[in-house]
């Protein structure tokens, strides 16, 4: 059986994510620099092999200064770990669009299996005979699991960061050749 290359289409996609901060709200943010590849032989992504390369140094919350501190040691240690790296392990298919994605997630050399929903938005050609997929990305994590621990209590006795991080994107891959 043949098998289907797909890359990313950069100008097309978004990876964020949601922390709360304060516990009274969401702090968002996203990576501007990432990649994904995939790898499949059905018409329908049920069997994908997915990676996706997440630059740790592209993070953007629209607060240079939080940028700046999640880059270093307390968060990301970008300096030594400059990517986050997915690898998918399984693909199990709900129904024609719906999708459970499994893989092994790398932070800081700390390794954990994920799952992640998956939203299958359709194929189709752009207006230059590109062949395009479309997909809607959602999951959590806690951040604790990866050794991303720093946190800070409020002198309300709570704590300026929540544990769980939720992960969104829109992924538009273009079929090569």
């Amino acid at each position: 059986m043949s098998t289907t290359k797909w890359a990313l289409d950069p100008t097309h996609s978004e990876l964020g994510f949601k922390i709360k901060h304060l516990i009274i709200s969401n702090v968002s943010g996203v990576f501007s620099k990432f990649d994904v590849q995939t790898e499949t032989s059905s018409d329908d992504f049920s069997d994908a092999e997915v990676t996706a390369n997440i630059d740790v140094t592209s993070i953007n919350t629209n607060n240079s200064q939080r940028d700046e501190h999640l880059r270093n040691a307390d968060f990301f240690a970008a300096e030594t770990h400059p990517n986050m790296v997915f690898k998918s392990t399984k693909v199990e298919k709900l129904n024609s669009d719906t999708f459970n994605l499994f893989g092994d997630l790398t932070i800081k050399d700390v390794t954990k299996p994920v799952k992640l929903s998956v939203e299958f938005n359709g194929i189709a050609k752009d207006p230059w005979g590109n062949i395009k997929a479309g997909f809607t990305v959602d999951g959590k994590i806690n951040r604790k699991d990866f050794g991303i621990t720093y946190n800070a209590v409020m002198e309300t006795g709570g704590v300026m960061l929540g544990e769980d991080v939720k992960i969104n994107g829109d992924v538009q891959l273009v079929k090569q050749a």
